[in-house]
């Protein structure tokens, strides 16, 4: 069986799922990956046989969304052309974590996909939302990366198609302790500026993860690392606590090893004003930005309860095995001959 699957590249969350399903999915067949996306700063060994820019999300330094940069970025005509030369139609199993340009390219070729992730538990009105509700936001979450069918992930099981997150093999295995430090990531601020406000909390030590640096460094109580995924993840499962956005992968992480979690969603991005109003259910306090009063929501935090931990219902083992069987059901509704091709001479998009 050949499998494509197509991978957001905006941030990290979505390459650190596949890295830990590539395992599993190489079970069923041989997988070539394309990678949609700028700003990832993970590093990663998977077999990407197509890349492009695709359309990205850039961050501000005050916890928003670089409007301006990403309008710059985007470019519907070379996003129609690589949908064009994507071959969707050479493979029997189409995944999609959330791509644009291969749902397009799906439409346009009449391949049929299926879309696994967080995001595809939004096709769903039971996967809470925060109390005003964003119009334009729920149109992105429905129809950015549309699909034949979907099998979503989230912090709990929603509705018939939703699964338990992925996490990784390293924390399912992981003896947790604590070792007093607060892990710090929030891609969407600068260094500077969450350092600013750290540096007052005196008593505390952090480890704060950084996309710009490529070197640790250690500034007072602020010991700073590049973003790498072994690092982050020793840090995560020896701290007392986590900082970090409205993302998913992480705080479903930190809740699986029982960490004290904290979250600060991305300003304008609606999905992660969706994950927090999840969160609260688990009992995380979510603060809407860092300004005077961060230091003292951050102390009580600390002096607060523990949230309410994750339950794991399906083994990642069974959550691939669910993707596989239902996209082979949708294998009679794309091409029963394909046409076979040399892996040197795969199209490189740019």
């Amino acid at each position: 069986m050949k499998i494509f699957y197509a991978i957001q590249a905006t941030g990290n969350g979505h390459i650190a799922r596949a890295i830990e399903l590539m395992p599993y999915l190489q079970q069923y067949g041989e997988v070539d990956i394309f990678l949609s996306g700028s700003n990832s700063n993970l590093e990663f060994d998977l077999p990407v046989n197509y890349r492009s820019n695709g359309v990205s999300l850039f961050y501000g330094n005050r916890g928003g969304l670089d409007y301006w940069k990403m309008l710059k970025a985007f470019n519907p005509i070379s996003i129609f052309n690589e949908a064009r030369k994507l071959p969707v139609e050479n493979y029997d199993v189409v995944i999609n974590d959330f791509e644009s340009i291969t749902s397009l390219a799906c439409k346009l070729k009449k391949v049929a996909s299926i879309n696994f992730g967080h995001q595809a538990s939004f096709q769903s009105m039971k996967s809470p939302r925060p109390a005003k509700k964003d119009f334009a936001g729920e149109l992105v979450l429905k129809k950015y990366a549309t699909a034949n069918t979907y099998v979503g992930l989230h912090f709990k099981q929603y509705d018939d198609f939703i699964f338990s997150p992925v996490i990784k093999n390293e924390i399912l295995k992981a003896e947790a302790t604590d070792k007093g430090h607060i892990t710090v990531y929030l891609s969407h601020y600068a260094d500077h500026f969450v350092a600013k406000y750290l540096k007052q909390l005196r008593d505390c030590k952090f480890e704060v993860f950084s996309k710009n640096l490529k070197e640790t460094m250690i500034d007072r109580n602020i010991t700073f690392i590049p973003v790498n995924n072994k690092a982050f993840n020793e840090s995560m499962i020896h701290c007392h606590g986590i900082i970090t956005g409205a993302g998913f992968e992480t705080p479903a992480e930190a809740l699986y090893l029982k960490k004290k979690l904290i979250c600060l969603p991305i300003k304008g991005q609606y999905e992660q004003l969706c994950n927090a109003a999840a969160l609260k259910e688990f009992d995380v306090p979510v603060i809407t930005s860092i300004d005077d009063t961060f230091i003292y929501q951050v102390k009580a935090w600390l002096n607060g309860p523990a949230p309410k931990p994750l339950i794991l219902n399906n083994p990642t083992y069974d959550v691939v095995q669910h993707v596989i069987e239902t996209a082979r059901k949708l294998q009679p509704k794309n091409k029963t001959v394909r046409r076979m091709y040399d892996k040197n001479e795969l199209t490189v998009l740019q």
